[in-house]
């Protein structure tokens, strides 16, 4: 009888075991699914993706009548609404703060996770910070900072800032490798409407 109640308990762990492993993942799996949603966000907001040579033969621009957003080389696909500033010494340097409104919408859950835009009392802030081999931003205050308890600003953030000046506004679809680390931990994409690039010196 102990045997026989040995063997059932066994195969009865093995079942549970297996039944739990047929439920994870692979990395590749969700990667696979991010690139579905994106695709499928892409296609129910009438997104006309356009290449990076499109977008440098049209002066580092995208046409909002158009619905464009260029595709880069990171992943990241970026509409500039408005480049900003016009002073063309109106670019983000190191060790610059910058104030950011912003809205952040989970594309996998189909949600507006975060959003400063309607708070006048709060703005989220990140230094800029540059080295011979990368670039980085280093939240200082916000809700980005407060809720993931993290100050990395997401790489996607920063990608903009190469192409736009003070108070532009652009938006952005920003695959998990370039997003904070709940986007990386869970491979989710975001989307984000980043009202206001504020250069603060």
């Amino acid at each position: 009888m102990k045997k026989l109640t040995f063997l059932f308990l066994s195969l009865l762990a093995c079942c549970l075991a297996f039944q739990s492993c047929s439920h994870t993942r692979t990395y590749a799996e969700m990667l696979d699914d991010e690139k579905v949603a994106i695709k499928n966000f892409i296609k129910d907001n009438g997104i006309n993706v356009i290449s990076q040579s499109e977008f440098y033969a049209n002066d580092s621009t995208t046409d909002t009548l158009k619905n464009e957003y260029v595709q880069l080389a990171s992943g990241v696909y970026m509409q500039i609404v408005d480049k900003g500033s016009t002073n063309p010494a109106d670019t983000v340097k190191k060790n610059d703060a910058v104030l950011v409104r912003f809205m952040e919408y989970d594309i996998m859950g189909k949600d507006t996770t975060l959003s400063n835009i309607d708070d006048p009392q709060i703005v989220d802030e990140f230094n800029y910070t540059v080295t011979s081999s990368s670039i980085a931003g280093i939240f200082t205050q916000g809700y980005m900072l407060s809720y993931y308890s993290s100050s990395a600003v997401p790489a996607g953030w920063l990608v903009p800032l190469a192409y736009v000046r003070d108070k532009a506004h652009v938006k952005l679809i920003v695959p998990s490798k370039m997003g904070h680390n709940t986007a990386m931990q869970y491979v989710y994409p975001y989307f984000y409407d980043i009202r206001k690039y504020q250069i603060y010196r």
